[in-house]
């Protein structure tokens, strides 16, 4: 008999599956005793159905310690062709790798994105301080925002902190954007539930995505 779940975390789980790459969709179909039936996913063409269904198991174990038996897990894929291209997904970006290291009294971050279907990569250096870890994460994602972006304008960091909101930690980050008419501060969030790192390279995104894809349509 699987495991039981309350009506809340079928939402969660669909949120949190959402979010991983190549998904485009997810749909957790649960029995009155909230038990997972069924989980139906849609997801682009980039990875073997098989990989996808191993990112849902881990997902859902990483997130809610709850085993899934591989049988309830179906993929749909789309076309490469028949894959919906919406103009305001234009420099939409997808995190593809986040990484940080110590050594010694020093940092370093490396932040890779996509960006319209080409990858772009941020790295950063500095203090080692806590603090200072986590705005080279910043930094880094705004390195490689910045290279897609060819200087056209700019995204400065002017902060970004790790808050706790009732039972949540939320990543919340403030972004300067400088262009010639002047500078625009935009902030953005996420949730603390896949990592302190990758929720900061999240909100980072978050404050600046809107206003990047206006930027960057003809």
């Amino acid at each position: 008999m699987g495991v039981g779940i309350p009506p809340a975390t079928v939402a969660e789980i669909e949120e949190a599956l959402a979010q991983v790459a190549e998904i485009r969709a997810a749909r957790v179909v649960s029995s009155d005793d909230g038990v997972i039936l069924e989980i139906h996913i849609l997801a682009s063409p980039l990875k073997s159905p098989k990989q996808i269904v191993r990112d849902v198991e881990s997902t859902i174990m990483a997130r809610f310690g709850i085993p899934i038996d591989h049988r309830t897990v179906s993929i749909a894929q789309l076309g490469r062709e028949s894959e919906p291209r919406d103009p305001r997904d234009k420099g939409r970006s997808r995190i593809r790798g986040v990484s940080a290291e110590v050594t010694g009294v020093s940092a370093s971050a490396r932040v890779s994105l996509e960006l319209d279907g080409e990858l772009y990569e941020g790295e950063a250096e500095g203090p080692a301080s806590t603090t200072g870890r986590r705005r080279l994460v910043a930094q880094a994602t705004l390195a490689a925002v910045g290279k897609y972006v060819h200087g056209e304008f700019d995204f400065a960091l002017e902060d970004v902190a790790i808050i706790a909101l009732g039972r949540e930690r939320v990543a919340v980050s403030c972004i300067i954007l400088v262009t010639p008419m002047g500078e625009q501060p935009l902030a953005g969030s996420a949730f603390a539930r896949q990592g302190e790192n990758e929720s900061i390279v999240r909100a980072t995104l978050d404050a600046i995505n809107r206003r990047l894809n206006f930027l960057t349509t003809p």
